[in-house]
């Protein structure tokens, strides 16, 4: 594998190949949220409320603690988008089972149906892209964006995960 602190600069690293890299990404990400924005518009939502939506979704029963520090966002960011999925039925507020004031999130049936209707186009996306790039490209894209993760987060993301009480 070939060091980036080389002083050999590998095809890749070159000044136009990072600059074609984050249009690309760029591109990729408006494309990616097109048919979700469509579909928060619906409802008066943003991205906000789909960011809300899918962590509480792939994290039942996550606290509000643990979502702030994936979203990084204030905490009156998230009361503002969190009160209104609440409000309007998309999101549930369970007390813990240790600590009365600590809130578990979970998703409403009517939430389930929203983030698979959000994630559907989502994953479409992928699965072509993923299919057509093949299984080594996948597992190399899967890389550079593990790499663009700070080191903090990808602790958080592939460290062990927390009991969580199915109650």
């Amino acid at each position: 594998m070939t060091d980036i602190k080389s002083k050999c600069n590998p095809v890749f690293l070159r000044e136009e190949n990072l600059r074609e890299g984050i249009e690309l990404l760029y591109f990729a990400y408006r494309d990616f949220t097109a048919e979700p924005d469509a579909i928060l518009a619906e409802y008066g939502f943003g991205r906000a409320h789909h960011r809300v939506i899918h962590f509480v979704g792939r994290n039942p029963r996550m606290t509000v603690s643990e979502l702030l520090a994936i979203l990084k966002i204030t905490k009156q960011s998230l009361s503002r988008v969190l009160g209104q999925l609440v409000r309007e039925g998309f999101i549930v507020q369970h007390e813990g089972t240790e600590d009365r004031r600590q809130r578990l999130l979970e998703l409403t049936p009517p939430g389930v149906i929203l983030e698979r209707r959000l994630s559907s186009s989502q994953r479409k996306r992928f699965a072509e892209a993923y299919s057509n790039a093949g299984a080594e490209a996948v597992e190399g894209y899967r890389k550079v964006l593990i790499g663009m993760i700070s080191k903090e987060d990808r602790e958080r993301v592939f460290g062990p995960k927390p009991e969580q009480n199915n109650q």
